[in-house]
């Protein structure tokens, strides 16, 4: 049983220009509850970066920059680190762990299609282990 991303993924992504201030991307980020901590920065509408809380914190707050005079393509991770929507979750899964990363954009032919986080990972890795002990269990019973 494999898990592809586009069943797991969050298919509403908050994006915004490559440049917005900072200020509006907080102002983005506040806005919308479930927004998730994070911002895809888009040029001419392609994604190519994003932008956390955490970067907030650490890239302006923390070093006393102007937030309302900083863009957002200064402080935004780039290149995104992406997958496609046809891939599986271990895929992604190793993707994280190898790129230290919570957060992939999914992305094919330069379409943004979701985001797919560390917690969707690790909540649709509980049911894939459930699921997988249940078709053990299974097999077990008809082969003895």
């Amino acid at each position: 049983m494999s898990y592809q991303i586009k069943d797991i993924m969050t298919k509403e992504v908050i994006t915004i220009d490559l440049d917005a201030s900072v200020t509006d991307v907080a102002n983005v980020m506040a806005a919308d509850e479930n927004c998730g901590g994070y911002v895809v920065i888009l040029e001419k509408g392609r994604p190519v970066g994003i932008i956390t809380e955490r970067d907030i914190v650490n890239k302006i707050a923390a070093q006393g920059h102007n937030q309302s005079k900083t863009k957002a393509s200064e402080i935004m991770s780039t290149p995104l680190i992406t997958i496609d929507p046809d891939e599986d979750l271990l895929k992604a899964s190793n993707m994280m762990q190898k790129h230290n990363i919570s957060k992939l954009v999914v992305i094919k032919n330069e379409i943004l299609y979701g985001i797919i986080t560390a917690k969707d990972v690790v909540y649709q890795s509980r049911n894939y282990v459930g699921n997988l002990i249940t078709d053990l269990i299974r097999w077990n019973s008809l082969t003895f």
